[in-house]
């Protein structure tokens, strides 16, 4: 089964997510996208990851390449988040652009593979008019937009997050 969860920047997500991983059975996995770009976002990582081992979640620090990432035994895993993934794979250290579509798909469809519940985390984006958005973002947004369609089209669930209530658009929660 995979669950989409969508929403807008700080809506309870990610906590949403959380929360339903550890109701879920073992092995839980985490695989984190954000690549820390300061000492202060990788302290906040580790004391994640920590956190999570203590709840018995292994987690994976994963920011390209989903499609490599073998987990040791079937089980639930959750995806956080696919824009961090889009964006790492869309932009090389140059800032020129790659289409990343094929690479998230093929790599969100092998971890399926893997899990019994595969927990899939996005933001919702594209709800303005991106007006005042320099090209490099519109790109990102037309990217992230056909990614998300395609996640949402795969999904047998997919629950947007708002202001942290969960509103189902497609299936059930297990």
């Amino acid at each position: 089964m995979m669950i989409l969860l969508t929403g807008g920047s700080g809506c309870g997500k990610s906590s949403f997510a959380e929360n339903l991983l550890q109701r879920l059975p073992a092995p839980r996995y985490y695989v984190a996208a954000m690549q820390p770009y300061s000492e202060e976002i990788l302290k906040k990582a580790e004391r994640h990851q920590k956190e999570r081992a203590a709840a018995g979640i292994r987690t994976f620090e994963r920011y390209t390449d989903l499609a490599g990432l073998i987990l040791p035994e079937r089980g639930t895993a959750l995806l956080e988040c696919v824009c961090n993934l889009t964006s790492n794979e869309m932009f090389d250290e140059e800032r020129n652009i790659r289409d990343p579509v094929g690479r998230v798909l093929s790599g969100v469809e092998a971890l399926k593979k893997q899990c019994g519940t595969l927990v899939v985390v996005t933001n919702e984006i594209g709800g303005d008019k991106s007006e005042g958005y320099d090209e490099d973002t519109r790109a990102y947004i037309r990217v992230l937009g056909t990614i998300n369609a395609a996640l949402a089209d795969k999904a047998d669930a997919v629950c947007e997050i708002v202001c942290g209530i969960p509103v189902m658009l497609k299936g059930n929660l297990p």
